[in-house]
């Protein structure tokens, strides 16, 4: 693997202990454009991830002794490291994801955003005072807490922002001062690999032992030994929601932070700026080939401007380009496998044989993996293509009579990452952010808009608990509290 892809990280070796251990068992990422094989990347097994946990047992108090200078300079040290070789990951991520170059660059941008604001965050790490006079046997003393490493940090990502979501584990984990152990998706371990080689030579010029950052790589089997262990204080899992249910049981009573799917509500009201709200719809319904969390999927429309948006969007679909994700104007690609392609082909099916419009030419069958972009109008709001998580490059239309209405029909499932609203009105601006049953409201911008420094998460069955630096640290913190007389009582 690293000499075929110039890679720092040794070939047919994962991060795990001290050391990088040889493997022999290995599987083949394929390139989603035309299937071709572009690496092959070593697969753990069930030791390997309970040898991984003992080594990040034996790391934890090295870790939690370090510095808040030591903390902070080794993270500006892995995103100097990140910054430098941007260029590489960025073709990494075209590679084994086949998100269009756009999306993988963008994807290496903010890893680089959340490195330097998680080294930051790393000197804001601190505790308060507590007035424990506020009971009379509290009188005259002194009350306060500190923040903790929690321990061991488990980090589960998902395979459509490889590098990316495991930083958004590995970074603040390193920030709290707990060794973290990370398990990428089967099919896109390669740039997250890379990522831990360079953390790993970040450390050893700083003296701090390896196994603070280990990885293992493998199916399912591997990740439930990392969950269900009690060693492993915080499991941060980032995917569908299914697993996500299924990781939170296993790890219970221990702390599950779950970043899971979501079926995004985009409402325009009619006030909106029609072509900015058409133009958004273009931009976030499509990007990394629909495959994000926080693509527009569901869009609801005042009655009054419907006609007029559904014919601009549909007129205005032809400005995306499908093609290869290598080449730097292309918008989309085929999705990850043709069992997505397939699985998403049979939703938009349902839909139509339900009563939904096709109103592009549809998906097309060149291929699995290669689906056309598609927009579906008038969608009941029982089918699946509505009701669930599409992860692909699809976008349902439907109407309704008012602002009111569509907050509730948004609000009327079972996910609650993030919303948008396009409007003019302050009033409904304001009624979208206070109603809207979601972790996030986006006002006039795409609801994909995510800044790498806010509390990212959701409600309902889109998951729990927050990321971003200073939050994700908190979540792998623990408080410590304090009491004290300062003297005898007589």
């Amino acid at each position: 693997m690293s000499d075929a892809l110039d890679l720092i990280a040794p070939a047919n070796a994962l991060p795990i202990g001290d050391g990088w251990r040889a493997l022999e068992a290995s599987a083949e990422i394929v390139f989603p454009y035309d299937g071709s094989v572009v690496a092959t990347a070593p697969v753990s097994g069930a030791q390997d991830s309970r040898d991984a946990l003992d080594a990040a047992e034996a790391a934890r108090a090295e870790l939690a002794a370090l510095t808040t200078a030591q903390r902070k300079a080794i993270l500006a040290g892995i995103t100097e490291r990140v910054r430098h070789a941007a260029a590489r990951l960025e073709e990494l991520l075209i590679l084994e994801t086949g998100k269009p170059r756009v999306d993988c660059r963008t994807e290496v941008n903010r890893t680089i955003v959340t490195l330097e604001a998680t080294a930051e965050e790393v000197s804001r790490i601190h505790g308060e005072t507590v007035p424990l006079d506020l009971q009379e046997l509290g009188r005259g003393m002194i009350g306060y807490y500190t923040r903790k490493p929690a321990g061991v940090v488990v980090g589960i990502a998902g395979f459509n922002y490889p590098l990316l979501l495991a930083t958004h584990k590995l970074a603040p984990a390193i920030a709290a001062g707990c060794p973290v152990i990370i398990k990428p998706a089967p099919n896109t371990p390669l740039a997250t690999i890379e990522l831990l080689a360079i953390a790993r030579e970040v450390l050893a010029a700083h003296g701090v032992t390896a196994a603070a950052v280990q990885l293992v790589n493998g199916g399912p089997e591997v990740g439930e030994i990392l969950v269900r262990d009690p060693r492993a204080a915080v499991v941060s899992f980032t995917g569908s929601a299914k697993i996500g249910h299924l990781i939170a049981q296993q790890a219970a009573p221990r702390k599950a932070l779950l970043e899971l799917g979501s079926n995004t509500g985009f409402i325009v009201a009619a006030d909106a700026d029609l072509e900015a709200a058409v133009d958004a719809v273009l931009r976030g319904g499509f990007y990394a080939n629909g495959q994000a969390c926080i693509s527009v999927q569901r869009v609801v429309l005042e009655r009054p401007i419907a006609e007029h948006f559904t014919a601009r969007l549909v007129e205005r679909m032809s400005e995306l380009v499908v093609g290869d994700p290598r080449d730097a104007a292309t918008n989309v690609a085929p999705v990850i496998n043709a069992a997505s392609g397939e699985r998403i082909r049979a939703m938009i099916d349902r839909a139509r044989a339900a009563g939904a419009v096709l109103l592009t030419d549809g998906p097309g069958d060149a291929g699995a993996a290669h689906l056309a972009p598609v927009v579906l109008g008038d969608v009941p709001a029982d089918v699946d293509v509505w009701c669930e998580e599409i992860f692909g490059p699809v976008v349902c239309l439907t109407t309704v009579d008012s602002v009111d209405d569509a907050i509730a029909l948004v609000n009327d499932s079972r996910y609650g990452l993030q919303a948008a609203i396009y409007t003019a009105s302050l009033q409904s601006a304001f009624a979208a952010i206070e109603q809207l049953e979601v972790g996030g409201v986006v006002v006039n911008e795409i609801p994909g808009f995510r800044s790498d420094i806010m509390p990212y998460g959701g409600v309902k069955d889109s998951g729990i608990g927050r990321e971003g630096p200073r939050f994700a640290i908190e979540e792998f913190t623990v408080t410590r509290m304090a009491m004290i007389r300062p003297q005898a009582r007589g």
